[in-house]
């Protein structure tokens, strides 16, 4: 017999951003709270606190989780098991790291939505002082709600934009002012090089965006002539057909415990006269196809028509900013 599924509606966000207030507000929607048992995980206690009597249902079953450690998978299922509930809904604390709900979740949990809060007049200050943190919680969540957003300030909505994008393009992102009214982020920035010239260069600090941009819309890089400046690697673990290589950069994504060496296939004639590691000015087209052990289905194969050694650019380590 199939395990039962339990569905979990994740809630994170620094200390005061307004995940209370939401988790409240949502449990008061009839069309949520329609009478089946919900297990309230509440991982942060802020000054807003959980008003029961305005509950749509009375089926709401607390349960307070005073430290990280204690999300363990023993502790979720009896917990689950102890109030009988069908429904989870957490409250996260934002210092602590995901993956410490989603590596030990019980069989059968499966988040159904993740939204990260943030409170607009903190937010330049979180991501400059806890900026893994941030990440953290952007990276996997459906939306991001900024609150206590300033209206009309169209700088902080780009500032906000761009941290963002840098680590979700998927996710949508809504403003809510003080005063409660909710805009969408709508902002289409176009990549920071010419993707319609016969050869689009990518410069050193546009490495990162380069990759992500290719990674999520390969269709439009099909064919494309491209000159970058990256670092060879020959000698690897991972079996290449003949005339085969991998070039790239590492990328950064949030800080120094998060940079890793991100390849792109490429093909050439002659890639064991490369050095390996070693820094190549390369132009190349990129197919777009399959490449058996490398990608699973099709993916960017640049084929190199000029190859030669240059420096390491001034960054060595791709970022986003």
């Amino acid at each position: 017999m199939a395990k039962t599924q339990i569905p979990v509606y994740l809630f994170t966000g620094f200390l005061e951003s307004g995940k209370t207030t939401f988790a409240q507000e949502t449990l008061e929607d009839e069309s949520f709270n329609n009478g089946d048992r919900i297990l309230l995980l509440l991982c942060e206690e802020g000054e807003e606190e959980y008003d029961p009597s305005g509950f749509a249902a009375p089926n709401i079953f607390i349960q307070t989780v005073e430290s990280e450690s204690e999300l363990t998978e023993q502790n979720m299922a009896a917990w689950l098991k102890k109030y009988r509930c069908r429904y989870v809904m957490v409250e996260y604390n934002g210092m602590w790291g995901l993956d410490s709900l989603y590596n030990n979740m019980p069989e059968g949990w499966a988040v159904a939505q993740e939204f990260f809060f943030i409170d607009a007049t903190t937010f330049e200050t979180y991501n400059a002082n806890m900026r893994q943190l941030m990440v953290d919680k952007l990276k996997s969540c459906e939306l991001v709600v900024f609150n206590r957003f300033p209206a009309d300030n169209e700088e902080l909505k780009m500032t906000a934009h761009k941290v963002v994008r840098a680590i979700n393009r998927r996710c949508d992102i809504a403003f809510e002012t003080a005063d409660h009214k909710i805009s969408y982020d709508d902002i289409e920035l176009p990549p920071p090089y010419d993707l319609s010239a016969p050869v689009v260069k990518i410069g050193d600090g546009d490495y990162a965006i380069f990759y992500q941009e290719l990674q999520e819309k390969l269709p439009d890089y099909d064919g494309k002539v491209v000159k970058l400046r990256a670092q060879v690697v020959t000698k690897t673990r991972q079996k290449l057909k003949k005339g085969y290589f991998f070039l790239g950069r590492q990328i950064m994504t949030c800080c120094a415990n998060d940079v890793q060496y991100v390849p792109l296939a490429a093909e050439w004639s002659d890639p064991e006269s490369l050095t390996n590691m070693g820094w190549y000015m390369i132009t190349a087209r990129i197919d777009v196809r399959e490449l058996e052990g490398v990608y699973n289905g099709p993916g960017p194969v640049l084929h190199v028509t000029d190859i030669a050694l240059t420096d390491a650019p001034v960054e060595e380590v791709a970022t986003y900013y």
